[in-house]
C-alpha cells in the first residue's frame, strides 16, 4: 500500500514538473517572436546600464568656468585667485572690472560662478583687520553650487590661516604653539562609502535596480497587453487548465522570466559595476540572497499588474509616470524619515523600493543579509502576497474566458489569461 502511495506520489510530482516545463518553454516561444517584448526584456536590460553609467563616467565635474572680480589688486587677492584656478574643480577663466559685468556673464552662462574681491580687502589684511570675499554660485545645479562652495571655501580658509599664522608668528607666536592657535579643535572629515563624492557612485545604483525592476514590468505588460489586445501567438497549456491548476501556470510563466532576469541580474549588478568602477563592495552570496526574492517579487507583482491592462500601451504609460516616483521613493535621493506615510506605504508595496535599499546597504556600504533583514522579509512578504494575488487573477481570467467560451470547462485557454 505505501509502495503505491510512493509510486502515485512521484508520478504525480513528474506530472507537475512536466506541466510546468511545458509552460517555461512555450512561454519562451511566444516571447521570442513579439519583437517588442524582445527589446524590453533582453536588449533594454543590457544596453540602459551601458548608457548611463557612460553618461555618467566623470564621477565628478572638473575645471567650472567662474569669474574673478578683483577690485584690491592687491599680492594677497591674486594669490587666492592663483591657488583657486590651480584646484581641480575651479578654472577662472575671465576677469571683469565690475561686478555688473561678472553678472552678465553669469545671466548668459558663460561661467556658473563669480569670485568677488571688494578694493580694500588687501589693505584690511595689512592693517590686520577682517578682509571679506564674496562667491556667488549657480544654485540652478546642486552639482556646480556644491563644488563652487566648496573648492572657493578651502581656498578662502587656507588663505585666511597663512594671515593668521603670519600675524602669530609677529606677536612671537610660532611653532607648535601657533599651530594650536590656529586650530584649537582640529576637524578630520572622514566621506564614507563614497569618498570623492562622485555623482555616478551615488546615483547609477538606484538606477540599476529600477531598470531590472521597470523593464520586467514594462515586458510582461507588453505581453499580456499584446495577448488581450491582438493574441497574435495564441499557445495552449490545456493540460494544466482542464486540471484547474492556476498554480502550474503562473509557476510556469514566472520561472521563464526569473531565469531570463537572474543571468541579466548578473550582468548589471556583477559586471557593470566593476566596468565602471562603481561601489561593489558587498559580498556576491548576499546580493544573490536578496536578488531571489526581489526577481520573484517584481515578476510576481508585474504578473498580478498585467491581467487588467487593456493594451500594450498602457504599461508603457505607467512605467513613464511611476519611474521618477519610484527613485524618489526609493529612500536613497531623498530620506525616508522625510517622506509622508503615504508614499511609505506606496513605497513598501513595490518591490524597487526594497531591492534599492538592499543594493546600496549591500554593495555600496557594505552589508551584510542580517544587517538588511527588514528589506529582505519585505520581499519575500511581497513574493508571497503577489504570488497569491497572481494566481486569484489569473483563475479569475481563466474562469472568465470559459465562461466567453460557452461554458465548456474543456475548452482550451491560452497561456496569457486575458479576455479574447
Amino acid at each position: 500500500m505505501a509502495k503505491k502511495q510512493n509510486k502515485k506520489s512521484t508520478q504525480y510530482l513528474k506530472s507537475v514538473i512536466r506541466d510546468i516545463v511545458h509552460v517555461i518553454f512555450t512561454e519562451f516561444r511566444t516571447l521570442i517572436r513579439d519583437r517588442g517584448v524582445v527589446i524590453m526584456l533582453v536588449v533594454a536590460p543590457l544596453a540602459y546600464p551601458l548608457l548611463y553609467c557612460s553618461l555618467y563616467m566623470n564621477e565628478t565635474l572638473t575645471d567650472v568656468p567662474v569669474a574673478a572680480v578683483d577690485l584690491s589688486h592687491s599680492p594677497e587677492s591674486r594669490e587666492l585667485l592663483r591657488n583657486m584656478d590651480a584646484t581641480q574643480n575651479l578654472k577662472i577663466e575671465y576677469g571683469y572690472g565690475s561686478l555688473a559685468e561678472a553678472e552678465q556673464a553669469f545671466y548668459d552662462k558663460k561661467v556658473h560662478g563669480v569670485v568677488y574681491i571688494p578694493s580694500d580687502f588687501g589693505k584690511k589684511l595689512v592693517d590686520g583687520e577682517q578682509a571679506t570675499v564674496s562667491v556667488y554660485s549657480d544654485i540652478s545645479s546642486f552639482m556646480y553650487y556644491r563644488i563652487i562652495s566648496q573648492a572657493s571655501t578651502n581656498c578662502i580658509l587656507a588663505a585666511g590661516a597663512k594671515v593668521k599664522a603670519e600675524r602669530l608668528a609677529a606677536n612671537g607666536i610660532t611653532g607648535e604653539a601657533a599651530v594650536i592657535a590656529m586650530d584649537p579643535i582640529p576637524t578630520v572629515g572622514t566621506p564614507l562609502f563614497n569618498e570623492g563624492a562622485g555623482f555616478a557612485s551615488f546615483l547609477v545604483p538606484i538606477i540599476l535596480i529600477l531598470i531590472i525592476h521597470q523593464t520586467l514590468f514594462l515586458g510582461i505588460g507588453m505581453h499580456a497587453g499584446t495577448s488581450r489586445e491582438e493574441n497574435r501567438f495564441h499557445e495552449f497549456v490545456s493540460f494544466a487548465v482542464h486540471r484547474n491548476s492556476t498554480v502550474k501556470v503562473v509557476l510556469g510563466k514566472s520561472l521563464t522570466y526569473f531565469l531570463m532576469y537572474g543571468a541579466w541580474s548578473f550582468f548589471v549588478l556583477g559586471v557593470i559595476p566593476r566596468i565602471f568602477n562603481l561601489p561593489h563592495i558587498g559580498l556576491t552570496s548576499d546580493i544573490i540572497k536578496f536578488m531571489i526574492p526581489f526577481l520573484f517579487a517584481t515578476v510576481f507583482f508585474s504578473m498580478t499588474i498585467s491581467v487588467f491592462l487593456p493594451n500594450r500601451e498602457t504599461s508603457l504609460m505607467l512605467f513613464m509616470f511611476f519611474s521618477l516616483i519610484l527613485v524618489f521613493t526609493s529612500g536613497v535621493p531623498w530620506p525616508q524619515s522625510n517622506i509622508n506615510i503615504f508614499w511609505k506605504i506606496f513605497a513598501w508595496m513595490i518591490p524597487s523600493s526594497s531591492g534599492v535599499q538592499s543594493y546600496v546597504k549591500v554593495n555600496t556600504m557594505g552589508a551584510t543579509i542580517r544587517e538588511i533583514r527588514y528589506e529582505y522579509v519585505s520581499m519575500w512578504i511581497q513574493t508571497g502576497l503577489y504570488f497569491l494575488t497572481t494566481c486569484l487573477a489569473y483563475r479569475w481570467q481563466i474562469k472568465k474566458s470559459i465562461k466567453n467560451s460557452g461554458g465548456d470547462t474543456t475548452a482550451e485557454v491560452t497561456m496569457n489569461p486575458v479576455e479574447q
